[in-house]
């Protein structure tokens, strides 16, 4: 991988999909083409989401999807749901790149702050969020129940 100069910005087109598809799957979170496209196609309107990829002259090397948050608690900020790099293209900028295009959006859209949640077992990636100028404010836990 070279430097992340060469490496454009652009917003997901469904022609990602497999490329998306794959890069889930390195951030823990396996999908099939078909799931990325219709999530793609779901995440309207844009004033709401927005899906960045970062790709060089060998194809699409990392995503990131972030949304604009309406909360009772606190003024509209932005979140990043999901941020990945290929292993191959790490540690070269292309994550700085794509945060820095959230950010830039961010801001368009009024958003008064980001804010991501990132696994406890992602030390690589708190590092990388604190070197960005994130700070660490809460450690919480996570619950889930399935809807049938």
């Amino acid at each position: 991988m070279k430097n992340a100069a060469l490496t454009r910005i652009r917003l997901a087109r469904a022609s990602d999909a497999t490329r998306l598809a794959a890069l889930s799957g390195e951030l823990g979170y396996p999908a099939t083409d078909k799931e990325i496209r219709a999530r793609l196609a779901k995440l309207k309107p844009t004033s709401e989401h927005a899906v960045f990829v970062a790709e060089t002259d060998e194809g699409v090397v990392g995503w990131l999807h972030v949304s604009r948050d309406h909360l009772l608690e606190v003024p509209v900020r932005a979140e990043i749901n999901g941020l990945v790099v290929s292993a191959m293209a790490r540690s070269h900028g292309v994550g700085r790149l794509l945060l820095l295009a959230a950010e830039d959006w961010a801001r368009k859209q009024k958003c008064t702050g980001m804010s991501v949640r990132s696994n406890v077992i992602r030390d690589r990636a708190h590092a990388f969020y604190e070197r960005e100028g994130y700070e660490h404010y809460k450690t919480q836990k996570a619950f889930r129940k399935p809807l049938k």
